[in-house]
């Protein structure tokens, strides 16, 4: 593994390399770094060169004052594509990360190969807009493991609590223990971010060939947003989880695995 850092107008973006060829560049959501990721890049970086991006105001990135903007957030990842000499990727996002890879594919067309958006949006209505400032303000008040369990709540989907119980709790009791959480301006910065985002007038901008993927259990991000982005982004394809919530790439997955490297590999 190699991994460095990218100076962006003074702040430090983190990444990670892994595996060799054709690169693919993947981006993370709200709260989580590069690492969040392993569980795919263990496929992935069979088959592709892996760019594990932790997003400013998480992980190893620097986390400066907001505003933070999913545009702002596609230029850091160009920054780390221009620091490897990478003219054109493959790009991955899974929720916010699907929302700066929109961005990337409408504003930065000739450096996207294919995308895939997992679990993401285009943009937000009042109700979603309201659960993410809620967010900001439960975090402030609550211990880490009970919001930790709230965010589970939200992201994962009932048939996971059947056979997985014990593994959420543990993630409750890693949020408790947790010496060196995300700080607010990266967790507050990141989620105005999310509020902000609107592309939905712009898909027809996006020409790469794209995947989408969604949780018919999603509370999160609702399958209706998913369906405003596949009407809108020309000749995309849609694959659905009708168990999986939000985060059905960890509920499902062999079968995300599998249908994500199949996108991959066949967009040559």
């Amino acid at each position: 593994m190699k991994d460095g850092y990218v100076d962006v107008q003074g702040v430090k973006i983190y990444y990670q390399e892994r595996g060799q060829g054709e690169p693919l560049i993947l981006l993370m959501g709200f709260g989580a770094d590069g690492n969040t990721w392993e569980k795919h890049v263990a496929v992935y970086a069979e088959y592709f060169h892996c760019i594990l991006i932790d997003n400013r105001g998480v992980g190893k990135s620097g986390a400066p004052e907001g505003p933070y903007s999913t545009f702002q957030m596609a230029k850091d990842s160009i920054a780390v594509m221009d620091h490897l000499q990478i003219s054109k990727a493959r790009i991955a996002g899974i929720s916010m990360g699907g929302a700066i890879a929109q961005e990337l594919a409408i504003n930065f067309p000739d450096r996207v190969h294919s995308l895939i958006l997992i679990s993401t949006w285009p943009v937000f209505n009042n109700y979603a807009k309201t659960v993410y400032r809620n967010l900001k303000k439960l975090r402030v008040t609550s211990h880490p493991e009970d919001f930790m369990e709230l965010l589970q709540l939200w992201i994962f989907a009932p048939p996971y609590y059947r056979d997985h119980l014990h593994e959420l709790q543990t993630g409750q009791t890693d949020a408790k223990d947790n010496k060196a959480p995300q700080s607010k301006a990266g967790f507050d910065g990141q989620l105005d971010a999310c509020i902000e985002h609107d592309t939905v007038d712009r898909l027809q901008g996006i020409s790469a060939p794209t995947l989408i993927t969604i949780g018919l259990m999603d509370i999160f991000t609702p399958p209706a947003f998913s369906a405003i982005l596949h009407k809108g982004i020309k000749n995309s394809e849609m694959i659905e989880f009708p168990e999986g919530g939000h985060v059905h790439h960890w509920e499902d997955l062999e079968r995300f695995n599998q249908v994500t490297l199949d996108f991959l590999l066949k967009i040559r």
